[in-house]
């Protein structure tokens, strides 16, 4: 009979899922070591936030089929580690949904009726009702950044509540924006018009402090921003700055930069501040659902089943699996490229199957050029299982197509992303040791490798730009790994591809363009 060690607390329903299929074994607070030590004995885990399921923990599980993150996130995971092992991932990204929409809506009630400060002067004695002026949401704009799932049912709520919406996402298409209700504008114009402002997005490097000082001084000296998303995507002590110096009305956050919150401004403001400890997922529902989700997928992927979660592979019959895993990296990685290169709003992809790779069943390569195209927006959100559905919710317009009779590679993808910013195209192919190779750049013959940091530009093909661009970079101390050029005429137009050591500083990409004859420039991370 399969095992099942539960190392974090779960809901009860969890648990009786689980042992219908396998003996469970519910140890929590488990020290390192004697994870490490039991870990070897079990087929499947099931955890929360509390255990770090490390690489070494993964090197030790020798049978182990599947991790369950009962919740959303899988920070807590080596996810790279257990997919190496050909470990399944599962989370429950829809689990906690309403839980923690319905929080960020019950804090920005809270911050319009001051309900905390009010309710603690009763309960001190006093009957103040002057002092607790409130404010009606009714006919107020709503900012929301970020209209997935929970942005999008604080969107439905708010409307019923009869609140004028305003959405930024640059990966949703208007027509779903519509839909909801919601006015798709940019972010200045966001922050000028809102009177609260929700913040329903993933900390990533384009998110991190995105409510800043700058940010905080295009707002109105009324505005009140709720974040109930993730720690770091507010800066927190221009938040504190300037809600001190009366430049916006408020604040309410469940998440912070460090948890739990140490020494902060934050505590020692009054009444326009509402601080809850991480509270978005603690439902007595969203614990039960989060339960329920992972343990019906533990116990699926037991029984021979696909998981419908799956954060690291796909559902597929592990033969199918087996064969197609390769070009499902290449995919993904192509994914990941046109996206960063397309930008903004992208309205369609189409995907190319040429060669031998034109005889195979196309939507497996689909769904992997999907989630490496919404990788660098939804992180650990998006999965072979909802990639299609996240793209569909954003508008994304999938092609698939066929050519059996290009005989440049064995067998090649070329993938082809149009957006608000344009289109850009890549093909790529394996060669005969499965390495990856970008073969084409906007129709521009190229042949390199990917890699963690690259460097793309657009350029004309004239004698010693090649050297301006490696002294610019070395005078940033940039190291380049390799480069190539690729071009169709001499001295006409050309793309050259830099494989860099280390990102490129802050600021460094602007001077590129200034050098003559560069067109444009992207960086990229892969």
């Amino acid at each position: 009979m399969a095992k099942v060690l539960v190392s974090d607390p779960i809901d009860k329903a969890g648990i009786e899922i689980l042992s219908q299929v396998a003996q469970v074994d519910e140890k929590t607070k488990l020290p390192i070591e004697e994870l490490i030590a039991i870990i070897p004995e079990y087929d499947a885990l099931m955890v929360r936030s509390g255990t770090k399921v490390t690489q070494e923990v993964i090197e030790a599980a020798s049978q182990l089929k599947i991790i369950g993150r009962a919740g959303v996130g899988v920070d807590n995971i080596d996810v790279s580690a257990a997919t190496r092992k050909g470990i399944v991932v599962v989370n429950s990204p829809e689990g906690n949904t309403i839980a923690a929409a319905e929080h960020a809506l019950a804090m920005m009630l809270s911050l319009s009726r001051h309900i905390p400060d009010a309710n603690h002067s009763l309960k001190n004695k006093q009957w103040d009702r002057k002092r607790f002026m409130g404010s009606e949401v009714y006919k107020k704009t709503l900012g929301l950044v970020g209209l997935g799932k929970i942005g999008s049912h604080v969107a439905k709520v708010a409307r019923t509540m009869g609140m004028k919406i305003l959405a930024y996402d640059p990966f949703i298409s208007k027509e779903r924006a519509e839909q909801l209700g919601c006015s798709l504008v940019d972010l200045d114009l966001l922050f000028s018009e809102a009177d609260y402002i929700s913040l329903h997005v993933p900390k990533t490097p384009e998110t991190t402090h995105i409510i800043n000082a700058d940010a905080l001084a295009k707002m109105k000296p009324t505005a009140r921003i709720i974040n109930c998303a993730r720690g770091g995507i507010v800066d927190e002590d221009a938040l504190a700055e300037a809600l001190e110096e009366g430049k916006i009305g408020g604040a309410a956050l469940d998440v912070f930069e460090s948890e739990p919150l140490a020494e902060s401004k934050l505590r020692e403001l009054g009444s326009n501040v509402i601080l809850t400890p991480h509270l978005g997922a603690s439902t007595a529902e969203a614990q039960v659902n989060v339960a329920i989700d992972v343990a019906e997928q533990i116990r699926d992927v037991l029984l021979g089943l696909p998981a419908r979660s799956a954060v690291n592979i796909p559902g597929l019959n592990p033969d199918v699996m087996e064969k197609l895993r390769p070009y499902l990296q290449l995919a993904e990685t192509l994914g990941n490229l046109v996206g960063q290169l397309a930008g903004g709003r992208i309205d369609l992809l189409e995907v190319r199957l040429q060669g031998e790779l034109a005889n195979i069943d196309g939507q497996p390569i689909v769904v992997a050029s999907l989630k490496g195209l919404l990788s660098p927006a939804l992180r650990e959100r998006v999965n072979y299982v909802n990639a299609c559905i996240e793209a569909k919710e954003r508008g994304i317009r999938v092609i698939e197509t066929k050519d059996a009779s290009i005989r440049d590679y064995s067998g090649s993808l070329h993938l082809e992303a149009r957006g608000s910013m344009g289109k850009h195209s890549v093909s790529g192919s394996l060669l005969s040791d499965g390495e990856i190779r970008i073969t084409n750049l906007d129709d521009f013959p190229i042949n390199v490798p990917p890699s963690n940091y690259m460097l793309f530009t657009l350029h004309r093909d004239m004698p010693g730009i090649i050297g301006k661009i490696g002294s610019l970079l070395g005078s940033f101390n940039v190291n380049i790994a390799s480069m190539q050029v690729g071009r169709k005429i001499v001295r006409g137009e050309a793309v050259m591809v830099l494989s860099l050591d280390d990102p490129l500083p802050e600021g460094i990409l602007s001077e590129i363009t200034k050098v003559s004859g560069i067109r444009d420039a992207y960086t990229v991370k892969l």
